[in-house]
């Protein structure tokens, strides 16, 4: 196992991502989101030459190797409806970046759930283009000497097993980034509505035998509040523990990812931040922990 990191959760600035990944004594960074001097924070397939042009630099000045892209090819904000040519554009500005950073694996997702309101979705999922798309996506990574995983994510993927087992199914070479804490908040829309939450190691192990790429996230479901609180891995229900040991026993010797989401949450556009410098503190530091007790928790399943 190598371990490695969605390094954005420890911070915007490339600076502060290097630092993270050496205060750990890591070597490689899962790239998603960046910001250099000069430029806003974005994705880094998609931040103007200049600014991708400092990063890249950034990351090989340092001794940082790029291993894994966290693109937004498909994700959750992406809609199944949009013209395929905006997917297109952004495979092409991907391979040719990470070709410049030597990355080899790219994360993509299969776009967003259809759906009225929250968690009322529409019977109609458009599957065939689901599929037609991710063959699409996967083909042309390929061709280019990339190797493209799935995560189970907020996307027609992550909607329950039965949905990942419907997509492997229609593409059997099909790869996986599996992620442990997604199933502790997302649905399980195989069930009856209200849906209940997805069960981490059963999820695990239904994709086991295809995946190529880990992501470790933890956290407690609230079914009161409906709300999910992250924690540091090991102490929420995403199986960490257990899924690190069979990954272990199973002599899986890819990258473990984290993304913590203890101090930031990704994909929440509500959260809020008053003091920016105290929450750039508590975003290094958690980060940092959450590395260590990462390697503390696959040190003993060894």
């Amino acid at each position: 196992m190598i371990l490695t990191g969605i390094a954005d959760e420890a911070g915007d600035h490339v600076d502060t991502q290097i630092a993270a990944t050496k205060e750990l004594g890591w070597q490689h960074i899962e790239a998603r989101f960046v910001q250099v001097d000069g430029f806003d924070k974005g994705s880094i397939h998609e931040i103007p030459e200049q600014a991708f042009d400092q990063a890249a630099s950034a990351f090989a000045d340092a001794g940082i190797q790029v291993c894994s892209i966290g693109s937004t090819i498909g994700n959750w904000a992406h809609s199944i409806a949009d013209p395929f040519e905006i997917t297109e554009a952004e495979i092409q500005r991907c391979i040719e970046r990470m070709h410049r950073l030597g990355a080899k694996i790219v994360r993509y997702m299969s776009y967003a759930i259809l759906e009225e309101g929250k968690e009322n979705d529409l019977e109609e999922q458009l599957f065939e283009e689901r599929i037609r798309r991710a063959k699409e996506i996967i083909t042309r990574f390929e061709a280019a000497g990339i190797i493209p995983v799935h995560e189970n994510c907020m996307n027609y993927g992550g909607m329950s097993i039965t949905h990942a087992l419907q997509m492997q199914e229609a593409i059997p070479d099909m790869k996986w980034a599996f992620d442990s804490g997604n199933p502790v908040f997302n649905p399980d829309r195989s069930k009856p509505r209200p849906y209940p939450r997805q069960d981490a190691w059963e999820f695990y192990q239904a994709l086991k035998p295809h995946i190529a790429h880990v992501h470790i996230k933890d956290g407690h479901w609230d079914t009161q509040t409906a709300q999910c609180t992250f924690t540091m891995p090991g102490e929420g229900q995403g199986q960490v523990e257990r899924i690190l040991a069979d990954l272990s026993d199973s002599d899986y010797c890819g990258f473990i990812s984290i993304e913590p989401h203890v101090a930031t949450v990704f994909h929440d556009t509500t959260e809020k931040d008053n003091h920016p410098q105290a929450k750039a503190r508590e975003q290094f530091t958690s980060y940092v922990e959450y590395g260590r007790r990462l390697a503390s928790l696959i040190g003993k399943s060894s």
